[in-house]
């Protein structure tokens, strides 16, 4: 739960900051108020993959267009890193489901 928080609590407070004023606030509260609610029900991997995809997308959009784009590249690439750490998750979850035979 606590990387939720830190997570979600970190883009909420970027989201707000960008957009400014009572937006803070708001987007804040709402970033910290879903990264509890994903954290209480388990989503470490959903959470590491926004992690990850936010660093690589970042460090991609400084690299490629400089500077002033890495917060695009950070929002992008953590997009996908979540939308990639839930289809893996998933993906895993089916896997070991078919492995692991029920006892008979």
């Amino acid at each position: 739960m606590a990387l939720g928080l830190a997570v979600m609590g970190t883009v909420g407070l970027l989201i707000g900051m960008l957009m400014g004023g009572a937006f803070l606030y708001a987007a804040t509260g709402m970033g910290l108020v879903l990264g509890a609610g994903i954290g209480l029900i388990g989503g470490r991997r959903f959470f590491v993959g926004i992690l990850v995809g936010a660093v690589l997308g970042g460090a991609l959009a400084w690299l490629v267009a400089g500077a002033h784009n890495i917060t695009i590249g950070a929002g992008s690439g953590a997009a996908m890193g979540g939308f990639l750490g839930t289809w893996i998750s998933m993906l895993l979850d089916v896997f070991f489901r078919k492995r692991v035979k029920p006892a008979s």
